[in-house]
Formats: C-alpha cells, sequence, structure tokens
C-alpha cells in the first residue's frame, strides 16, 4: 500500500503539498523512514464507495 491511497493523506491548502495526518512518534517514525516496517499501521484505504456498498 502506498501513501497516495489512504484516508489519511490530505492535501494541505497552507503549505500547498499532501501530508499525513498521523502524527508519528520518534519510534515509529525511524521505523517508516528506513523501511524496517513493511506496512504502515494507520493505513486505511481511502473507499469513496464502501458507504454505498453499505447502503445496498
Amino acid at each position: 500500500m502506498n501513501c497516495e491511497a489512504c484516508v489519511n493523506y490530505i492535501y494541505d491548502e497552507e503549505y500547498e503539498c499532501y501530508s499525513c495526518l498521523v502524527n508519528l512518534d520518534e519510534d515509529e517514525m525511524y521505523r517508516f523512514l528506513t523501511g524496517s516496517k513493511a506496512a504502515c499501521p494507520y493505513f486505511r484505504l481511502d473507499d469513496e464507495y464502501g458507504v454505498v456498498r453499505k447502503q445496498i
């Protein structure tokens, strides 16, 4: 999974760039930057149609 498909990855109009809403602590940031963690534990797929499927 990549950050672009995550619901926590949003566009920040003030800084004019995309950023993650999750505040990682020091250990989590180290694992993320070094790639020692296989996947982000906070990743949630940005599925726009998930709500519609539940209504059917």
